[in-house]
């Protein structure tokens, strides 16, 4: 019995502890972005909340920017499904390589990626070069960039809901004379369907509140929500109606991704040890499938960085003169000391938010407040509220790690949700108390998610571009905001210095990610 009260007592503790651990990133949430966040929708308190949809042009904002982040989830459904069964069912040479690449255009910045669409299918792009239509002004652009950016997402959450099907119940399935189409549909759909849900959760954020590439590739015709948010307060200072604009997108917003919390906290279970096993690719139809998953791989996630790189080759010497000139040196020496303390605080605050939101669904929730508030609303808001934040290094780092800690919170939170409780119980048994059980058998656990929400957060860092255009001071100038600057000046000398420019922040953003995630090759060998 005394040993009982004990062991309570230390559990009360550890939860104790747990919470402690919770008030830092939600006093982080409240100070860098709720905080500014209501700062500017009071700007927009005495405007009419209905508006947007009285107003025909913001009303027909709204609505494309609904359209295409439903569009983008269709096609990265139809396109990313049959990839993930080929991957998932079987064993390639190379297939290894092809599901780490994948992930390429994901940890790429969203500028780079922009940049890379319309090197591609621009007016002065391969595609055009090679005989082919000039697709600026159309919706194709900012289409298609979506659907670089968001198909791994969609990918790699069907890869690992294939690999938790019960190898039985097909077998079971298989045996009562269904065909391999029957018992997809009856099985295995059943059982990954929430998977997809979740991972469709995730792309409409992305798409629906996306910055940077809908700037670039939206054009005036085809501009979102956010870019009309971000004229309204830069250009116009009409802040009544852009904070009346995010109201409506913290509404829908919102509404998405307390469904993807829901979503994923259901679906959180212990791996399967009778997981389909993959076989080896055989017959004139598997081969195809194989070759077509590879076309689509180089179609979609390959093209865009080969026409950047590319376009820096056929620069000339010239353009690449660029990287010795003292603004690009400062760029990069700032993108770097910014993007390593932006990781050291958002694993910190990725953590620490993972272990609090465990067992509860609305902190869960809180972690993806970065994804559906936008970050010029975040911006100007701390702009409004700390009037000294442009000229504060910490509150610039701040912002950096507010966009990249969720990718380490969400990690951690779903490796822990597929711990076996017995792994701790054993410890405690043994006599460790929760913190001693936490640091040496949880931790090592959690080693290889924790690597690979960090590869994710430092990429992001690297590439972020909405703080540091609204917050930097001019000598801190990144090369995002660098190659935007070049971007923003007419002549081909400019054009051609941003092609390598991008080239190296491309560069960058891929070796962050290979030194963190790359080690982690046992978590990718059972996906």
């Amino acid at each position: 019995m005394v040993l009982g009260i004990v062991r309570c007592t230390q559990s009360r503790s550890f939860l104790g502890g747990r919470w402690a651990l919770g008030a830092v990133p939600l006093l982080f949430l409240l100070v860098m972005l709720v905080a500014p966040a209501v700062r500017l929708l009071m700007e927009g308190g005495s405007a009419d909340p209905w508006a947007p949809w009285q107003d025909a042009y913001l009303r027909g904002r709204l609505l494309w920017s609904l359209a295409q982040a439903f569009i983008t989830c269709a096609l990265v459904l139809l396109m990313g499904l049959p990839m993930a069964w080929v991957l998932a069912r079987l064993e390639f040479p190379g297939r290894g390589l092809l599901l780490r690449s994948l992930m390429l255009p994901f940890v790429v910045p969203t500028l780079v990626a922009a940049m890379g669409v319309m090197a591609l299918m621009g007016p002065r792009g391969l595609l055009a070069q090679w005989g082919g239509p000039d697709l600026q002004g159309t919706p194709w652009l900012l289409l298609y960039g979506n659907l670089f950016f968001n198909l791994c997402v969609l990918v790699r959450a069907a890869v690992d809901a294939l690999s938790q099907v019960s190898a039985a119940r097909v077998a079971a399935a298989r045996s009562l004379g269904a065909t391999p189409w029957r018992a997809f549909w009856r099985v295995e759909w059943p059982a990954i369907a929430p998977w997809l849900a979740s991972a469709l959760c995730l792309v409409f954020l992305y798409c629906f509140s996306g910055f940077g590439l809908a700037l670039v590739l939206g054009g005036q015709d085809y501009a979102t929500v956010e870019v009309e948010i971000y004229t309204l307060v830069a250009h116009e200072l009409q802040l009544g109606q852009a904070g009346v604009l995010s109201v409506w997108m913290l509404v829908l917003t919102g509404t998405v991704a307390w469904a993807y919390a829901a979503v994923e906290r259901r679906m959180a279970a212990p791996a399967r040890a009778d997981t389909v096993p993959r076989k080896p690719v055989q017959g004139l139809r598997a081969w195809s499938a194989v070759l077509l998953t590879a076309c689509v791989w180089v179609l979609i996630c390959a093209a865009p960085l080969v026409a950047i790189a590319h376009g820096a080759m056929v620069s000339g010497a010239t353009a690449w003169r660029v990287l010795g000139e003292e603004d690009t040196l400062l760029a990069l020496y700032n993108t770097a000391r910014f993007s390593c303390a932006a990781l050291v605080v958002a694993t910190g605050l990725g953590v620490a938010h993972a272990l609090a939101a465990q067992r509860v669904l609305w902190l869960r929730t809180l972690v993806f407040l970065p994804f559906i508030v936008s970050p010029v609303m975040v911006a100007f808001g701390l702009l409004l509220l700390y009037p000294q934040a442009s000229g504060s290094f910490w509150v610039l780092v701040g912002a950096y790690a507010l966009l990249a800690y969720p990718f380490v919170a969400k990690s951690v939170a779903a490796r822990l949700d597929s711990l076996p409780a017995h792994y701790q119980e054993a410890a405690r048994s043994l006599g460790a108390s929760p913190w001693r059980s936490f640091w040496r058998v949880t931790l090592p656990l959690l080693a290889p998610a924790l690597r690979r929400g960090m590869a994710f957060a430092a990429a992001t860092a690297v590439g972020e571009f909405a703080a540091s255009l609204f917050l930097s001071r001019p000598e801190w100038v990144t090369l995002t905001t660098l190659m935007y600057q070049h971007l923003g000046k007419p002549g081909a000398a400019n054009l051609a210095a941003a092609h390598v420019l991008a080239c190296v922040l491309m560069g960058l953003a891929l070796l962050a990610f290979l030194l963190i995630e790359w080690p982690a090759r046992e978590e990718d060998s059972r996906a």
